[in-house]
């Protein structure tokens, strides 16, 4: 499964940045072996609280791969994802990066977990691109699932600032960073660089929600590979219990609505977008 370096949005590109989102969810000691046999990678794991990214290179690619979060397994952790993680704040960054995040544009604003989660890692992470980078110039490429897609775009844009722009970033099943000022900074920036992968059925890509039936948050890119995001929340359950959402927004949730959206969260797994991908 070659790279190929002038293929944007390639499936054959997707198929080989989501082997490596799938191997970044192993840890270290099964992890790098497992880069090394199936994609040819030498990787090395940077890993600072619950942030964790492989870098991975050989002779002429280097591939940053994000580790997601786990999907629910049950009814309440349903909820608890897409109704209580769900609910973050849209913040003006502060912090050691703020002027990198500031620099989206008058109005920026980002997603408050997942800037506390790249600043977290970003100074190691860099060093560890930057020396192998300094080493010898590769085709550079980032890629996550889950949250490590949210991590993927918010790691593309500071590389960017620091002028180490990413030749391509894959993303699959990842959740929304910013608001439209956001989206509209990586749309001038990055262009055709980001490929966006949606599975129509998976719930993530609906997260974060402001509220459930309206958002200020707005995705980055297209979906690929064709797949529609829904409008909010409200609508995505509706659809997906057939319409069966009576007292959803007093809070009065139906047990077979959420049942309905249970059917649905293998969608969000890794194993259900290379499918996709074929």
């Amino acid at each position: 499964m070659p790279l190929t370096e002038d293929a944007f949005g390639d499936p054959g590109n997707a198929r080989f940045l989501a082997v490596a989102c799938d191997l970044a969810y192993l840890p270290e000691p099964q992890g790098a072996p497992q880069f090394q046999s199936e994609l040819g990678l030498t990787a090395k794991l940077v890993s600072v609280d619950n942030t964790q990214a492989y870098v991975g290179t050989d002779d002429t690619n280097l591939v940053v791969a994000f580790r997601g979060s786990e999907a629910p397994v049950t009814v309440d952790g349903l909820k608890d994802w897409l109704l209580t993680n769900a609910d973050n704040l849209l913040i003006q960054p502060q912090g050691p990066l703020a002027t990198e995040f500031v620099a989206a544009g008058v109005g920026a604003r980002w997603h408050q977990g997942f800037v506390n989660a790249i600043t977290e890692i970003w100074e190691p992470l860099y060093a560890e691109v930057a020396a192998v980078q300094k080493e010898k110039e590769r085709c550079f490429w980032i890629t996550g699932h889950s949250l490590g897609g949210a991590l993927a775009l918010m790691a593309s844009w500071l590389f960017f600032r620091k002028t180490m722009m990413p030749h391509q970033t894959y993303t699959f099943g990842g959740p929304m960073v910013g608001n439209k000022i956001v989206a509209e900074a990586f749309e001038r920036e990055f262009g055709t660089k980001i490929a966006r992968y949606a599975n129509g059925p998976d719930p993530v890509p609906l997260l974060p929600m402001m509220s459930l039936a309206a958002n200020e948050f707005v995705h980055a890119g297209k979906p690929l590979p064709g797949g529609a995001d829904a409008a909010n929340l409200v609508a995505y359950l509706a659809e997906a219990a057939g319409g069966m959402v009576q007292g959803l927004l007093s809070g009065d949730v139906k047990e077979k609505v959420w049942g309905a959206v249970m059917a649905r969260v293998n969608a969000h797994l890794m194993t259900d977008y290379r499918k996709l991908i074929g």
